[in-house]
């Protein structure tokens, strides 16, 4: 029997203008293979264990640093007699994006040609987690720029990270070139992120990024593990069901708010793909909520 492992989809403060998350966390048995659409580092602090991306393992001590694609599936597995300490931080795609550029810190992803974990010690590992403390306490707290010092430390966090990387492995800048490609997906996945609410067709992906539609669909299959199509309903009906549970609007005003032109669609394939219409979806949470229920 072929397993498919769990595909997270939320964390806290995901809707909101600062989509980021950082906790600490305990592992006694590891973590379930999972995959997500969101961007994760870990840090840890304490503790034996590894972790396999991809299927490819590394271990996991106190110092090992971790950064997590989106649609990677990755598991996590804690040395017997051990417990893993660890901070985890989710965060948007979003976050990478510099103003009035394309790319910003995007470049920071490429799975193909730089390791995706590094042993921290010494000097480097000292400075490593005062970054992480700090921005740990920031997020914790409530000081005015909160917002904007946690996404300058989470930019400081990665930026140390990949000097760190290039450093360990210098044959990784030129191989790049070979790769760039591959590394070319991301702006295509984010801007669907940002755009899936929009009429988009493959030709308007294979007209904005110079790529033939038969491409742009084979590097979003290679990615997700979706066809273009189900991956923007996907984004789409998850929109939608926050929509029903969170707020007031009509169906109808929902199908056109998610991107569906019509409301026969939207309820088509709303049905399909979670067994229930909108209308029913929407009872059988808001009645879960229900104290008693």
């Amino acid at each position: 029997m072929t397993y498919i492992p769990d595909y997270l989809k939320t964390y806290p403060n995901m809707n909101t203008s600062s989509p980021l998350h950082i906790s600490l966390n305990r592992l006694y048995h590891g973590f379930r293979p999972h995959r997500h659409d969101f961007l994760e580092f870990s840090y840890v602090i304490d503790g034996r264990g590894s972790e396999s991306i991809n299927d490819a393992k590394h271990q996991m001590l106190p110092g090992t640093f971790t950064f997590v694609l989106p649609y990677q599936v990755h598991e996590l597995f804690t040395e017997p007699g051990s417990t893993l300490v660890l901070y985890n931080c989710m965060f948007s795609m979003d976050l990478l994006m510099e103003p009035g550029q394309e790319e910003g810190l995007m470049d920071l992803i490429d799975q193909n040609t730089l390791p995706p974990s590094v042993q921290l010690s010494g000097a480097d590992n000292e400075r490593m987690k005062h970054l992480i403390e700090d921005m740990f306490r920031e997020y914790a707290g409530q000081e005015p720029w909160r917002r904007t010092m946690l996404q300058v430390r989470l930019k400081e966090i990665l930026a140390f990270f990949d000097r760190y990387r290039r450093n360990i492995a210098p044959s990784a800048p030129a191989s790049r070139l070979a790769s760039k490609s591959s590394a070319s997906v991301w702006p295509i996945i984010h801007y669907i992120h940002q755009h899936y609410q929009d009429e988009l067709a493959l030709s308007d992906l294979a007209n904005r990024f110079s790529l033939s539609m038969s491409r742009i669909s084979e590097v979003i299959k290679q990615t997700t593990g979706q066809t273009f199509v189900h991956f923007l309903h996907d984004l789409r009906l998850r929109h939608a069901c926050s929509l029903l549970v969170s707020t007031d609007m009509s169906v109808a005003e929902i199908a056109l708010e998610v991107g569906y032109g019509s409301y026969k669609t939207f309820s088509r394939i709303f049905r399909e793909t979670k067994g229930v219409v909108p209308k029913d979806y929407r009872k059988m949470k808001l009645s879960q909520e229900q104290p008693g229920k």
